[in-house]
């Protein structure tokens, strides 16, 4: 229902219509007559709101939600019981005596619907083995009880206009029925506030470990992997989304998006054409350099060797320059790796460090084979863009004041990222315990 209220002017302008039953300051009671009109009209193939502004009715006045809310209420109404369905009900169903006499098919409903609730609190003296033989005293049934009986009645049989009645009859007063399931609604709420705050605290320590950031995906993972805590990943987001939980989103890059250079390097073709899964580990291995901002604007220069199959990075280098040798460090320690398969080969872009005859000359010697992306094409080397993109989010590296301590991060991280930040996509596991597992079956 709208929020909106009618002022005084719009009331008394509303109840000059000789459509409008009543009116209030949060809503409008039509005429029987008019809602016939309405259902009439709708089934011509008007719309509900051509239909209003025809009757007089100022649409902007009375709301766009009021009328298609009214609208879906009589069609509803009258798809059920027909014409009947639109009649108003709500004076004999206030909740009040009724003064005049009741009608045979009143009479006849109130007395099923006394029978229906009886038969309900038998049934339930029988449940509680109450009545034995020989027991003459009156049997006394909770007020809380007598409650659950007739919301049970009232569900079961289709009662909601009999509430009143059957609180008469098992000597309630009908505030206190709904007084009572209030109070239950309230006591629930309670429950869950504390149920979410427990996984609230959970979720928080998942994602403070290890000081890095992480997702809903991440933060499930590390529960599994490290508390053995298995949550779903939906109930994961509602709770972040609650508390305020933000983990850090990169933006899409609309120039990489963009590129679509199909110009491949004339001394080393794309040999890997995006095939990044070979199944094999140690095979395709992807290479690339980023650089870092830390304090005052200063720069370092990251260059890494991932292994396509696992994730995992192989080997690192941290710079200060973008000298050739900040690459040739990374191949050296590479080779001390031991983690490669036959017919490895690796893969990067056509930047000037790879296209070096020296670099070219290290690779050979390491009996590695070389591939490179075509011009200007990040997507050739996704999962390396990829990884500089997650650390990038996950570290601490414009807080760092000098190399040294650029350097100490990120072996940190390197240490976080290959053994304990569990990846989606690799069976929620780390890339070395993925590697060991790949090595286990093969």
């Amino acid at each position: 229902m709208t929020n909106i209220l009618f002022t005084k002017k719009e009331q008394e302008q509303l109840k000059c219509n000789p459509n409008v039953k009543a009116v209030s300051e949060k809503g409008i009671t039509y005429s029987d007559e008019y809602k016939r009109h309405f259902i009439t009209e709708y089934e011509k193939g008007k719309l509900p709101g051509e239909i209003f502004e025809e009757a007089g009715l100022d649409v902007e006045l009375i709301g766009k939600e009021r009328v298609h809310s009214a609208s879906k209420r009589w069609r509803a109404a009258y798809r059920k019981e027909g014409v009947n369905g639109l009649q108003d009900t709500r004076k004999g169903n206030a909740g009040r005596p009724v003064d005049r006499e009741l009608t045979l098919e009143e009479k006849i409903a109130r007395l099923e619907a006394k029978n229906q609730l009886l038969r309900a609190e038998n049934e339930l003296l029988k449940k509680l083995d109450l009545r034995k033989a020989g027991v003459e005293e009156e049997i006394k049934i909770p007020t809380g009880a007598k409650f659950e009986l007739i919301l049970y009645t009232v569900n079961k049989y289709n009662l909601k206009r009999m509430v009143s009645y059957l609180c008469e009859v098992m000597g309630v007063s009908r505030s206190s029925y709904y007084n009572y399931f209030a109070e239950q609604s309230s006591q629930k709420r309670v429950v869950q506030e504390q149920a979410d705050e427990i996984v609230r605290d959970l979720i928080l320590k998942a994602y403070r470990f290890k000081g890095r950031k992480k997702g809903a995906r991440q933060i499930k993972m590390t529960l599994q992997n490290q508390y053995n805590i298995t949550y779903n990943l939906k109930r994961i987001r509602r709770i972040m989304k609650k508390y305020n939980i933000i983990c850090p989103i990169r933006k899409a890059n609309p120039y990489r998006r963009m590129a679509k250079a199909t110009k491949e390097h004339r001394t080393c073709p794309n040999l890997l054409q995006r095939n990044f899964k070979q199944g094999i580990a140690g095979k395709v291995l992807l290479t690339d350099i980023t650089y870092l901002t830390y304090k005052d604007g200063k720069r370092a220069y990251l260059s890494t060797v991932k292994d396509a199959e696992t994730n995992e990075i192989l080997a690192y280098e941290v710079s200060s320059s973008l000298h050739l040798e900040i690459v040739l460090n990374t191949l050296r320690k590479l080779r001390k790796h031991g983690h490669l398969s036959e017919g490895a080969f690796i893969h990067s872009d056509q930047g000037f460090h790879y296209t070096n005859p020296e670099f070219q000359a290290v690779v050979k010697r390491m009996g590695l084979g070389q591939s490179m992306s075509r011009k200007g094409n990040c997507w050739d080397n996704a999962p390396q863009e990829s990884f500089f993109g997650h650390f990038k989010d996950e570290t601490n590296i414009k807080e760092c004041t000098t190399l040294e301590e650029v350097k100490r991060e990120i072996k940190s991280y390197m240490t976080y990222y290959n053994h304990y930040r569990g990846q989606w996509n690799l069976k929620k596991l780390p890339p070395a315990k993925y590697r060991q597992q790949l090595q286990q079956i093969a």
